[in-house]
């Protein structure tokens, strides 16, 4: 999902004791999913059966996809698309989809893309700058026409809404779809497990599995050194947008994230999956003397936030210093490397926020997201 900026969706995207029994039946099981609840694979003989179980939020149906060998015979069953692998061309539509290319080695598979500025990998920027990769327009307007004429093996896009029109055109053309609901995904690891599937559409599910289990190992060992910590300083996230506070709600992959990091955040008990409205006075009676404040778009210094409105002044971390943003690296059009890489690689994410609230476990890492805002 790509966004300008710092969108809400956004704002603040290896033990394997927790999966399930294993199903005894005629099929095999492709891949062992161990966090993503809303993805599932099944080998077949002569094919790979996909499903996405919540393409979007409210969703009524899955779909359903089928991957065959690229020059073998289509597998007569029902599917939303059926999908030649390994994909030889892909358009994205997400910068979150980006890294799933570049880890796995195919960067050179993209060659359509909505709004390239947006994307920051070095990777793809030196494709892009180099015309191999077209622009498409924006993502809910796409230049279908455009796109018709690359004829991709593949789009792999995202609906918030459920509203498939400009896709259904795609597929008409001959183009299969399949869409990437990642997002979707409460728990950090579920999100960047998703890799699995670019792994599948691509021929690199062993190299998919590997750099997926680094990635919870590394997100996992950092967890595991707050055991011994009984320090969890309070934490406040999210800005004003007009006269409404957006911040995650308590089920939120961002609260997720802040909890096992070892703090406690302020609306941790909330029941909300995605993110609050709330009014400013309502989030300085609960906040005002919060520990950190996490999250603060793409306010560069403490002077910018006081002049966007002197209320947040009146919050203790402004007062002490303890504001951080994600937006350390950007990239050379000004896309942002949190909300590009964030999804896949949380492992980082939980780094930065250790380091912030517990320095003194991670001695010798340095922010690699986050940054302390300067005053001015």
């Amino acid at each position: 999902m790509k966004f300008k900026g710092f969108s809400l969706v956004f704002i603040i995207a290896l033990f394997f004791g927790c999966s399930s029994k294993k199903v005894e039946t005629n099929d095999n099981p492709l891949s062992q999913l161990v966090y993503a609840k809303g993805i599932s694979f099944i080998e077949k003989p002569n094919y790979t059966l996909l499903s996405v179980k919540t393409p979007y939020k409210g969703a009524s149906k899955g779909l359903t996809y089928a991957l065959y060998p690229r020059g073998g015979e289509r597998p007569n069953v029902k599917a939303d698309a059926y999908i030649p692998v390994p994909v030889q061309t892909i358009v994205c539509t997400s910068t979150t989809h980006i890294p799933l290319l570049d880890y796995l080695g195919e960067t050179d598979k993209l060659v359509g893309f909505p709004t390239t500025d947006y994307i920051s990998s070095e990777k793809m920027r030196a494709r892009i700058d180099s015309g191999k990769v077209v622009d498409l327009g924006i993502d809910n307007a796409l230049n279908i026409e455009r796109l018709i004429e690359l004829n991709p093996d593949l789009v792999m896009a995202y609906t918030i809404t459920g509203d498939y029109g400009q896709l259904d055109k795609i597929q008409q053309a001959g183009i299969p779809v399949i869409i990437n609901a990642e997002y979707m995904e409460p728990d950090p690891l579920g999100r960047a497990e998703w890799i699995k599937l670019s792994g599948l559409l691509f021929g690199k599910e062993t190299l998919a599995d590997s750099v997926f289990a680094f990635i919870a190992n590394n997100y996992i060992g950092t967890k595991d050194l707050l055991k011994n910590t009984n320090i969890r300083p309070t934490s406040l996230s999210g800005v004003m947008y007009s006269d409404a506070w957006f911040l995650p709600g308590g089920q939120n992959y961002a609260a997720k994230l802040m909890s096992d990091a070892g703090y406690n955040y302020l609306w941790a008990s909330d029941s909300t999956e995605g993110f609050l409205s709330l009014s400013y006075e309502s989030v300085l009676s609960r906040a005002s003397q919060a520990d950190y404040w996490l999250g603060v778009a793409d306010y560069p210094s403490l002077q910018a936030l006081a002049e966007s409105s002197e209320r947040y002044t009146y919050f203790k971390p402004y007062q002490t210093g303890n504001v951080y943003s994600y937006n350390k690296r950007v990239g050379a059009k000004g896309g942002s490397e949190f909300l590009e890489l964030g999804y896949l690689r949380p492992d980082l994410i939980l780094k930065d926020l250790v380091k912030i609230a517990h320095p003194d476990l991670l001695p010798n890492y340095e922010l690699y997201f986050y940054f302390q805002l300067p005053k001015e």
